[in-house]
């Protein structure tokens, strides 16, 4: 999910002087679960996802069980899996933290998720993927929509972005995990990375999708339990809903004391329109992620893993549900931090969620929790996060795996031979990379915190920036060209990229290209252009390319459309 906001609040000039001498939480002498009990809670739950890797392993015998699950995975399993897929440790944490800065504005994305991500995503993109998915025999997303235009070399070129892309995505997800392991049982990083790593290999090499989306299904579950033990616990510990809003309400005047000059109006209340809070809001929380995850490969090929419509039907409402919990409770829980640590905690007495937790916003619902809950709550908190991280992980790592070896090398280059042993050298591949890149990347990126909240941030741009026309256009009309699919692909990656490189400013300045240059960290320093997510510029701009060169383009012959849309009303 898309965090880069994170790193404006450690910017803010109006900061520097506040207290910075916050000790941080993952410090072992103010960590309060006790190895044994958090250690037992890891062992059970590693043997649950053992049980269903073997039993997902001993069911795959062909690459449509590989690659789909044999498209006939159950509503609930389907619905469970997308949304664990979507809702990573960065989610909780990040997004959480996010809220408490931001404040309830952020519940807008929960309903743009639930709307878009789940109904729409669903109903008007999944019936159509599923029946088109299967008139075309496709196994993947490049599959679907080279084999939609004809083309192997749009198949390719979708399986190298995804690739080539996934890849930062993927090891700062799993850079996260990581740490968050070494963290809580007091370990090292490159011991809990390769322990992280190994566990994940297993069982998405042994089973395919299928043991995907059985581990994700359980790991949603406790996902799911967990946040709403979460809520119920927190409003008890506040003196109830009512009472708990009310505090934050009155709250108002600090936060504008604090955060007015960017916008801030309150926790319970919107920025101020055109603010630089509004516009991180708006662009890169709700629309970027609300928009996004229509776009995701790997949560678009399990549409095409159930039997019919109507196990879709039937996934919606358990999706939208789980969706609500899972993203909704941490949009309401870290506003609420505030509450309790500047009234409840003794130790933060005074101060804001942001403070308490040294500045650190991917910090403040771990602190929130290590603080206010009862021990063994943060133990099975503790393995709800661990959940998060490896259930987004492993669809990760499938997605490139099947990336090279089926779209690229199999498909794109021509080349023949087993597609389940091709799939899964992919699989290990990509696997290795991401380890590669996470372990390597905090020797050259000061603080975990920036480079996972910007590594998330870029892919979901670039992917709905590059597939979503040509996507939607692929399932809704009869007449799209490949020309208009080619250029809507190239369009949406070349400016996310520009975008990225020269304007963003949580990206330009790092990457140096455009100082280099130009003589500036951003073309648009000093406006609220550089604030903009890339999205917001490169999805239009992909969608009138498309509409105009597909205008230009030869149409795919009629005898292979009428057999791509068969059966689709």
């Amino acid at each position: 999910m898309n965090l880069r906001f994170f790193e404006t609040l450690i910017q803010a000039k109006h900061l520097h002087s506040l207290s910075t001498q916050v000790p941080r939480i993952w410090d072992c002498r103010r960590y309060t679960v006790s190895i044994p009990l958090l250690t037992s809670v890891v062992l059970i739950y590693l043997s649950v996802v053992g049980f269903l890797t073997l039993k997902a392993y001993r069911t795959t015998k062909d690459a449509s069980d590989y690659m789909l699950a044999g498209r006939q995975i159950h509503p609930f399993v389907m619905a469970m899996s997308y949304g664990a897929t979507f809702v990573s440790t960065s989610a909780i944490i990040g997004f959480g933290g996010a809220a408490a800065v931001f404040g309830m504005s952020l519940l807008w994305l929960t309903f743009l998720t639930i709307f878009i991500g789940i109904f729409v995503a669903f109903v008007f993109f999944g019936r159509r993927t599923r029946i088109m998915g299967l008139n075309m025999n496709a196994h993947t997303f490049p599959e679907f929509l080279g084999m939609r235009f004809q083309s192997r070399g749009l198949q390719g070129a979708s399986g190298a972005l995804i690739f080539a892309a996934m890849p930062l995505y993927a090891s700062v997800v799993l850079m996260g995990g990581a740490k968050f392991i070494a963290q809580i049982l007091a370990i090292d990083y490159n011991v809990a990375l390769f322990f992280l790593t190994v566990v994940i290999a297993v069982y998405v090499i042994m089973g395919g999708l299928k043991a995907v989306m059985y581990t994700d299904a359980f790991q949603g579950s406790i996902m799911f339990a967990g946040m709403v033990t979460l809520l119920v616990a927190t409003y008890y510990r506040l003196g109830g809903v009512t009472a708990a809003h009310e505090r934050l309400t009155g709250m108002k005047e600090i936060a504008v004391k604090i955060f007015g000059a960017k916008g801030h109006t309150g926790w319970t209340s919107f920025p101020a329109l055109g603010s630089e809070y509004w516009m991180i809001v708006v662009t890169t929380i709700i629309l970027g992620v609300g928009i996004g995850v229509l776009a995701q490969p790997q949560l678009i090929v399990r549409f095409m893993t159930v039997r019919s419509n109507r196990e879709l039907n039937r996934a919606v409402l358990i999706g939208g549900i789980f969706i609500m919990v899972a993203v909704g409770v941490s949009f309401i829980i870290g506003p609420l931090s505030n509450v309790f640590f500047f009234y409840e905690n003794p130790a933060t007495r005074g101060q804001i969620a942001l403070l308490a937790a040294g500045k650190n916003v991917a910090e403040i619902i771990p602190l929130y929790i290590s603080q206010a809950m009862p021990q063994w709550f943060t133990a099975i908190f503790m393995i709800t996060l661990l959940s998060a991280a490896m259930s987004t992980l492993s669809s990760q790592f499938h997605a490139m795996g099947t990336s090279l070896g089926r779209d690229i090398y199999e498909k794109a280059l021509g080349k023949s031979g087993n597609s389940v042993l091709i799939t899964k050298v992919g699989i290990l591949l990509a696997i290795l990379l991401s380890y590669f890149l996470a372990w390597g990347l905090p020797a050259f990126f000061e603080g975990g915190t920036a480079i996972i909240a910007r590594g998330t941030a870029i892919f979901f741009g670039i992917c709905a920036a590059a597939f979503l026309p040509m996507y939607f256009g692929a399932i809704y009309f009869k007449r799209m060209t490949k020309a208009g699919a080619y250029a809507g692909f190239l369009t949406g990656t070349l400016v996310s990229f520009f975008w990225l490189f020269f304007v963003h400013f949580k990206e330009s300045k790092p990457l140096l290209l455009c100082k280099a240059l130009f003589g500036v960290d951003s073309l648009a320093a000093g406006t609220l252009w550089a604030v903009v997510d890339p999205l917001v510029i490169a999805l239009p701009a992909s969608i009138v390319a498309t509409l105009l060169v597909n205008a230009l383009g030869r149409r795919v012959e009629d005898k292979h459309v009428e057999m791509c849309f068969h059966n689709i009303s």
